[in-house]
């Protein structure tokens, strides 16, 4: 069984315009696509996790989940400030800028909501 996580999408195509643009800049790229459905993984391979955009199966509007968050590893804080750039520029809203957090030593973050509202955070916990 592949590990993967599903984000709604009400506009496909503006959808996976926004994830193509920000899962570039960690060198993710999409790896299998079929109408209304988009595969992304790291390097483009299909292994690891796979991130699915999709509209849902019951035809229902996507909606973000209360407390739901899908979170991405950065090997730099110039990949967490790149991704970040990239969610704004393509229909993405702000949920915290890149800074550093107390969340765990060198632990350099920023959280955004794509198109739909799905929460994404970009990690770097690399020492600077």
């Amino acid at each position: 069984m592949q590990n993967y996580v599903t984000l709604g999408a009400n506009d496909h195509e503006t959808s996976c315009a926004f994830y193509d643009a920000v899962l570039a800049t960690i060198n993710w790229r999409s790896h299998m696509n079929f109408p209304s459905w988009k595969a992304y993984s790291s390097e483009g391979l299909g292994e690891g996790l796979i991130v699915w955009v999709a509209k849902p199966f019951n035809s229902a509007p996507a909606t973000a989940g209360n407390g739901a968050m899908v979170g991405f590893a950065a090997s730099s804080r110039e990949q967490v400030d790149a991704f970040y750039a990239a969610a704004i520029a393509n229909g993405g809203t702000d949920e915290g800028a890149p800074s550093v957090r107390a969340y765990g030593p060198n632990w350099y973050a920023a959280y955004v909501r794509d198109p739909v509202g799905n929460k994404l955070a970009i990690v770097c916990t690399e020492a600077v």
